[in-house]
């Protein structure tokens, strides 16, 4: 599930006048000085509805120039005050996915809204995040729903990504278990609405499968060797819990040791019963 990022530290608003700076000796000048106005207004407005594609209008008048916004992010000069933004957002320190929360590194830089959409938010940094390579091709360009809802959290701004957003149930028989994961009961209606549909949007419970099986398998194993060393269980399971914690609440290891942890039947059984033979 989506971790909660801080903003990036340049201010996305105050970007946007160091660019027109930039282009007052350029072919450019012209247009950027007579658009720096109601971009910032623009991008001013993005950040104040935390990027809600419902609250973010499209900008028909500048979508003949697109290329002229798309350039300052896929071609920037290597003087540019953009070109250190661009490569800090995607530095390669973050180890899991801001989108889904599956473990490495990703590999990609997200426009949360579209730049072929929305292109004055191209360099936008407020609009720019890691994500991996799966979860951009899930997302595509839409970004509402056919009610009009906006299909995916914002890293940034969603402030509940704080605390464990996704629930995930461990169904017996536990020598053999299925799983479900849904919104964690915390949520309120609303919150609870919007991860359903990022959920469903990358496809998260599906691609959470395979983790599931071989993480409940390396329990079974680091459970054995808890019992053959004569430790506690309930312990071990509650210390396997805080570090998968401290790497990111919404992390897919937190998820899973999170429902182990409050499962009193699971917890018994593991403690108490026959492990498999297949271990």
């Amino acid at each position: 599930m989506v971790m909660k990022l801080p903003l990036p530290a340049q201010c996305s608003v105050a970007l946007v006048a160091l660019v027109v700076a930039q282009r007052q000796n350029g072919r450019n000048r012209d247009f950027f000085n007579g658009i720096a106005a109601e971009w910032t207004a623009r991008v001013t407005a993005y950040v104040a509805a935390g990027g809600d594609p419902a609250q973010v209008p499209t900008w028909p008048q500048i979508m003949a120039r697109r290329t002229s916004f798309e350039t300052l992010y896929d071609s920037p000069a290597g003087g540019s005050v953009q070109a250190p933004i661009l490569r800090g957002l995607r530095s390669r320190e973050m180890q899991l996915c801001p989108g889904c929360g599956e473990d490495g590194t990703p590999n990609t830089l997200d426009h949360y809204l579209p730049k072929s959409r929305y292109p004055h938010f191209s360099i936008t940094p407020a609009n720019l995040f890691p994500l991996c390579d799966i979860c951009q091709g899930h997302k595509g360009t839409e970004t509402v729903d056919a009610a009009g809802d906006r299909r995916a959290l914002h890293p940034y701004f969603d402030e509940f990504l704080i605390d464990q957003a996704v629930a995930l149930t461990i169904e017996p028989p536990f020598e053999t278990p299925t799983f479900t994961l849904a919104p964690h009961g915390n949520l309120d209606p609303e919150e609870r609405a919007l991860v359903t549909r990022h959920m469903g949007l990358l496809k998260i419970e599906e691609r959470y499968g395979h983790f599931f099986r071989t993480e409940h398998l390396r329990m079974l194993r680091l459970v054995d060797l808890v019992r053959k060393k004569n430790g506690s269980v309930p312990e071990s399971i509650s210390m396997f819990k805080l570090h998968a914690e401290l790497r990111a609440v919404n992390g897919w290891s937190h998820i899973f040791w999170a429902a182990v942890a409050a499962d009193a039947d699971l917890l018994n059984w593991l403690e108490n019963e026959d492990l498999p033979d297949y271990l």
